[in-house]
């Protein structure tokens, strides 16, 4: 039986390591784990990244997995990827899904000066995007938000803030905490409910996600 490929796009500023804990068959799926790249430069369309992001993606008909701003960078993707599925993880179908937070930023503009001043100190920026508790166990998830280009973090935090995108894509899956605090469940419609999680599930609740997918996939 020919294994389903399976590429994976972490959150913001995280690496790989954040899918460590998933088990999935390894005799039903072949796994690629995808890394951010350095924007080209602060004005590069998120288009145009996701267009780069979809070179590393070397099998056809691929299933999409993302994680936070991973998930949209996979939607993003799937506009150049004849993917199987696409599914995200703690992250948003549509701008109208956003926080209104996020909102007030994008027309205030705020976000033009402030990536600057959190960038080269994870407490602060952990706390912004992540919430209290992730910052008192910043030691640990260090660990996971490993990536700390300035360029990058400058260029992923307006690309959040700025996205544009009117409608669900097709043939998606989402997958979302009730304790979220960066994405509320308020605002989330048609997702898989998982009770008890927040922002990092993905890391707490691993084993739930992990049944999840599969069962998404096999059905």
């Amino acid at each position: 039986m020919k294994k389903t490929p399976i590429y994976f796009v972490p959150g913001l500023a995280a690496g790989p390591e954040i899918f460590e804990n998933l088990n999935l068959p390894e005799d039903k799926y072949e796994l690629h784990y995808l890394e951010w790249k350095t924007p080209l430069a602060l004005e590069e369309t998120i288009a145009n990244y996701a267009m780069r992001m979809s070179d590393d993606v070397k099998d056809k008909n691929p299933v999409l997995v993302g994680v936070s701003f991973g998930g949209i960078m996979v939607q993003e993707m799937s506009k150049y990827i004849d993917a199987k599925k696409v599914i995200i993880i703690s992250s948003v179908k549509h701008h109208n899904e956003l926080p209104k937070r996020f909102q007030m930023v994008k027309f205030t503009k705020a976000y033009k000066v402030f990536p600057t001043k959190v960038v080269s100190n994870f407490e602060d920026y952990a706390q912004y995007f992540l919430g209290k508790s992730l910052k008192k166990r910043a030691d640990i998830y260090k660990k996971y938000l490993s990536v700390r280009n300035q360029l990058y973090l400058n260029w992923s935090i307006r690309n959040v803030i700025k996205w544009e995108q009117n409608l669900a894509t097709e043939n998606i899956v989402h997958i979302h905490g009730v304790k979220d605090k960066v994405f509320p469940i308020k605002n989330i419609k048609n997702c898989i409910k998982i009770q008890g999680a927040n922002h990092v599930m993905i890391i707490t609740k691993a084993k739930k996600i992990s049944k999840i997918i599969d069962e998404v996939l096999t059905f």
